[in-house]
């Protein structure tokens, strides 16, 4: 196995930003469509927040630092230096392994496309970001 530099502050910055941006897609930009497309109502969220989201959101949290941390193996083996590289990293590990296995909440969930089209785009937006960053980061 070859030896991995792993710079762990880019990690962590990759992981802010990876949550700033998931605030954001299903916040502002695609929130309501997401909650709506999803099943949930403004009762179901005003409950999930009076029973407590600190619980829900430190295993986010620390789901994102492991894919922070494991892209960061994938960037390095790929000798990724340059935004080209950190462009195909993610685009090519998003295509193999995000957007096939997300097909599942269309084809077995019953969900609308429109809703996976909105969470396939998250993460291919998110992982081209975050191998960005630690590609880029000296």
């Amino acid at each position: 196995m070859p030896d991995v530099d792993i710079n762990l502050l880019a990690v962590l910055v990759a992981a802010l930003v990876s949550i700033i941006l998931g605030f954001v897609w299903y916040g502002p930009l695609f929130g309501k469509t997401w909650m709506q497309l999803s099943g949930f109502t403004a009762k179901d969220m005003e409950k999930a927040k009076k029973k407590g989201m600190t619980k829900t959101y430190i295993l986010m949290i620390i789901g994102t630092l492991v894919s922070s941390y494991v892209l960061a193996h994938f960037v390095d083996y790929l000798q990724a230096t340059d935004f080209n590289g950190a462009l195909q990293a993610g685009f090519w590990l998003w295509l193999g392994f995000i957007a096939p296995v997300q097909l599942g909440i269309v084809l077995w969930e019953g969900k609308p496309w429109t809703l996976y089209f909105i969470n396939v785009a998250y993460y291919l937006v998110n992982l081209i970001l975050m191998a960005t960053i630690l590609a880029v980061w000296v």
